[in-house]
C-alpha cells in the first residue's frame, strides 16, 4: 500500500458499442426473450406497445463505461446504465468533484455528487450515473490497495454464494444448479380475467417442468394493481401453484399498496426495490416492514456506498437484502453482507436456456456460475479485466458541448448574459 496515495487524474466515459455489452441488460438484439412483448409491464395498457419491450424503449439509454486514471497510473473502471445522457452528467457535472481527488473518500464524493444533483435527481438516471462512477471509485481503490472489494468492506462472510436463474426457462434452471427459478409474468391488469387464467396456467405450467418443491420466484415488473395482485395471488394458491415469492408487483412508490398485500397474505414473500433509489428510498420500505427481501441494484441505487448504508439499515430490521443483478459487482457485496444469503443471476442468452458473462463480452474474465453457485478470488477490484478488443465509443466523439450550454469547465464569469430587450 502507498505511503503517499495518489489522486486521480482524469476521468472518462465511453459507450460500448455492441449490444448485450455493459450494464444496461435491456438493450438485446431482437428475439431476445428479455425484449420480448410476452413479459407483464406497465405499458400493456396501451395495445399499440405491446409487440416487444423495445419497441417502447426499454433499452433506449443503454451501457456506459467509466474509466478512472490515478497519478501514479493506476487504473479503476465500471460499467453501468444511462448511455449517452449519464456520460453528459458525469463529464459536465460531476467530474469537478472526483478529479483531483483521494478516491478513498467515497463517502465524501458520493454526498457531493447526491447533494449537487437533488435539484434535477434523487432517482433514475442521475443516480444510475453516479452508481458508475462510485463502482469505479471502488475499483480503482481496491487495484491501488491490490486487495479485493469484498475484502475492503468486511471480508467473507460465507464459503461461495448460491444463485437463483432469471429468465423464461425454469427446467433449464434446476438443470444448471441454480437453487431457483424466476419467471417473468406474461399478462396484467390489462388482460382483465382471462389474463389471470393465463397466468395460473403459465405458472402452472412451470410448476409441473419442475416438481412440487423446486422455488419458483415471478417477476412482475411494477405491472400489477393491488386488485388485481390479490385476486391474481389467490387464484394461483387456489389452483395449488406453490410460489416462493412475488416480486415488485406494485408500482415503486405504492407503500400503502404493499402494507395491503401483507396484511391480505401474511405468509407470502413479497419482494421489491429493484427500481428504487438511495437510501431515503429505501427508508421507508425498510421501516414499514412490509417487504420480506429487499432487492437494490448497485449498478442503479447510488452504487456500492450506497448499498452498503442499504443493507446496514436492513440488517437492525432483519431484513434481507439480495441485490438486483449486475453481476460481480453483486458477489462482492453479497460475500461480505451478514444478511445476503444469495444473488440473482439474470439469464442472458437469447433463449435463457443457458448463462452468458452478465456484461457481455467487455470484460474477458467475469466469473461465471458453476453448479449454480459463484466464488471470488482475491484479483483486486472488482477482479475485472477489460476486453482489449471492447469497442468502446469516447464522450468526445458524441458530445462536442459549446460554452453557454453547462460546459464544465466554463466560469461563471465566462457565460455571457442574455441580450433581453426592455418590455414595451
Amino acid at each position: 500500500m502507498p505511503k503517499e496515495w495518489p489522486k486521480i487524474a482524469k476521468l472518462e466515459t465511453f459507450i460500448p458499442s455492441a449490444q448485450g455489452s455493459g450494464g444496461d441488460y435491456h438493450r438485446q438484439g431482437k428475439g431476445h426473450w428479455i425484449i420480448q412483448g410476452d413479459i407483464s409491464c406497465p405499458m400493456h395498457s396501451y395495445p399499440d406497445w405491446r409487440e416487444s419491450r423495445a419497441k417502447w424503449g426499454i433499452g433506449v439509454l443503454g451501457s456506459l463505461f467509466v474509466k478512472l486514471t490515478a497519478t501514479d497510473g493506476t487504473v479503476g473502471y465500471a460499467t453501468g446504465f444511462g448511455g449517452p445522457p449519464a456520460c453528459w452528467l458525469i463529464e459536465e457535472h460531476f467530474a469537478r468533484f472526483v478529479v483531483g481527488q483521494d478516491p478513498r473518500d467515497t463517502n465524501m464524493i458520493w454526498d457531493q455528487m447526491f447533494k449537487a444533483s437533488m435539484f434535477y435527481g434523487r432517482k433514475g438516471l442521475p443516480l444510475a450515473a453516479i452508481s458508475v462512477v462510485d463502482l469505479a471509485l471502488w475499483d480503482l481503490q481496491g487495484k491501488i490497495r491490490g486487495e479485493p472489494i469484498y475484502k475492503m468492506i468486511g471480508g467473507r462472510t460465507k464459503k461461495d454464494i448460491p444463485l437463483y436463474l432469471t429468465g423464461p426457462q425454469s427446467a433449464s434452471a434446476k438443470k444448471l444448479g441454480f437453487w431457483g427459478s424466476k419467471v417473468p409474468l406474461p399478462h396484467g391488469p390489462p388482460d382483465g380475467e382471462e389474463g389471470i387464467r393465463k397466468n395460473v396456467a403459465f405458472l402452472k405450467s412451470k410448476r409441473d417442468e419442475v416438481g412440487p418443491d423446486y422455488p419458483i420466484m415471478v417477476d412482475c415488473w411494477m405491472s400489477l394493481t393491488v386488485p388485481y395482485t390479490l385476486r391474481l395471488v389467490k387464484a394461483v394458491e387456489d389452483a395449488g401453484v406453490a410460489i416462493h415469492w412475488w416480486e415488485e408487483v406494485l408500482h415503486p412508490d405504492d407503500f400503502d399498496g404493499h402494507r395491503t398485500l401483507k396484511k391480505a397474505f401474511p405468509h407470502i414473500l413479497f419482494t421489491t426495490g429493484e427500481h428504487e433509489y438511495s437510501k431515503y428510498g429505501f427508508r421507508k420500505l425498510i421501516e414499514d416492514r412490509s417487504i420480506d427481501i429487499l432487492q437494490p441494484d448497485v449498478m442503479w441505487l447510488g452504487g456500492l456506498t450506497e448499498l452498503i448504508k442499504v443493507a446496514s439499515m436492513a440488517a437492525a430490521y432483519d431484513i434481507p437484502v439480495v441485490p438486483h443483478g449486475s453481476g460481480p459487482y453483486s458477489f462482492h457485496a453479497i460475500m461480505s453482507f451478514p444478511n445476503s444469503d444469495f444473488c440473482e443471476y439474470i439469464a442472458n442468452s437469447p433463449d435463457g436456456h443457458t448463462v452468458w458473462p452478465s456484461f457481455g463480452n467487455l470484460f474477458t474474465n467475469e466469473v461465471l456460475p458453476v453448479n449454480g453457485r459463484v466464488n471470488l478470488t482475491d484479483e483486486p477490484g472488482f477482479g475485472l479485466e477489460l476486453n482489449p478488443n471492447a469497442d468502446l465509443v469516447p464522450y468526445s466523439a458524441f458530445f462536442k458541448p459549446a460554452k453557454g450550454i453547462g460546459y464544465a469547465n466554463e466560469k461563471p464569469e465566462e457565460i455571457q448574459p442574455q441580450n433581453i430587450p426592455d418590455a414595451v
